[in-house]
């Protein structure tokens, strides 16, 4: 578990793999589904109560080559064999989410108060927002417009959706967030109360958000740097390239296949994050200029490596967050 920008936490296992986790004294004779809901429930106590997405649970039980039908968990453990499956299974949840981390935000409401307790960063908040909202220029928006703010907010500013935060329409309703309008120091007053009611009830009973996002780091490129096969059959892929260019310096060639296939080495392309493009403009910047040529097969494969070692470097000191999807 780790803190990364944007007040988001990743989950990776670290917190796991420092639990002391014991069956109750209580326990003799448990069966394996009796184990796993109890190995479950102390699992997502621990990750901010979040249940076990299954993705996670199903990979664990592959990396421990068992099934996960609760059917074929019938077998009764004595406590001790128990106890061993019980530390295996948290460990490949754990390693499962150290090569798949979560990201999640914890929203308690201390964001929203850092706008709610500085007039200047709120009264340029809400202005940004009834700007936004004012899409006619009209000076008015509708009441209606409130619940589209807090959309307009999000999570990063502290605000959950809805679905995961239905106290948020009795609050709307609650300050008349309906028929009217509301002209830009009107929304500015009425949003103010509702936002520090929102900020009341998360300190209350915090809501946790998990991003439809993954962490991109230097892990899967170092796995394909110690393969020799692997390396040696990309490398080969990049210089049948190069032969078939006639025109172009050996940077260029060999960025141009990155980008195009990055994603099955294990960054995401290059058009789906701008992060991506920094990343290959400081790696291929910092290339020595003498290398650009590399005359020689030998040369040009040694510089393959070196490249994709210094994007895997770039990736394990700033990793790139990119959408699931992509």
């Amino acid at each position: 578990m780790s803190e990364s920008g944007g007040g988001m936490t990743v989950l990776d296992g670290t917190h796991l793999r420092s639990l002391q986790i014991s069956l109750p004294e209580s326990t003799v004779i448990i069966t394996g589904a009796q184990l796993l809901e109890f190995a479950d429930s102390k699992v997502s106590e621990s990750l901010f109560n979040l249940p076990l997405p299954q993705s996670i649970k199903s990979a664990a039980f592959q990396r421990l080559d068992v099934s996960n039908d609760i059917s074929s968990w019938q077998t009764e453990l004595t406590r001790e064999a128990a106890t061993t499956k019980l530390d295996h299974y948290i460990t490949a949840v754990a390693d499962e989410l150290k090569d798949n981390p979560m990201v999640i935000s914890v929203l308690d409401g201390n964001t929203l108060r850092v706008f709610l307790e500085d007039e200047d960063d709120f009264a340029m908040l809400a202005e940004n927002l009834f700007t936004e909202l004012d899409t006619e220029d009209k000076g008015k928006i509708s009441k209606s417009e409130l619940r589209n703010a807090l959309v307009h907010m999000g999570v990063e500013m502290g605000v959950p959706p809805i679905q995961d935060f239905p106290l948020l329409n009795d609050i709307l309703e609650k300050h008349g967030a309906g028929e009217g309008d509301l002209g830009q120091s009107q929304f500015a007053e009425l949003l103010q109360p509702i936002l520090q009611e929102i900020a009341d009830a998360l300190a209350k009973d915090h809501v946790v958000f998990v991003h439809n996002i993954k962490i991109v780091d230097g892990s899967k490129l170092r796995k394909l740097l110690i393969d020799d096969k692997q390396l040696n059959k990309v490398t080969e892929k990049i210089f049948q390239e190069k032969q078939s260019t006639k025109d172009g310096q050996s940077t260029e060639i060999i960025r141009g296949f990155l980008e195009k296939n990055g994603k099955k080495l294990g960054f995401p392309q290059s058009e789906a994050n701008e992060a991506v493009i920094l990343l290959y403009d400081a790696v291929f910047a910092d290339i020595e200029s003498g290398k650009c040529a590399a005359e020689s097969d030998d040369e040009f494969r040694e510089l393959v490596k070196e490249i994709l070692e210094k994007i895997a470097d770039q990736l394990d000191a700033n990793p790139i967050y990119c959408d699931l999807d992509n």
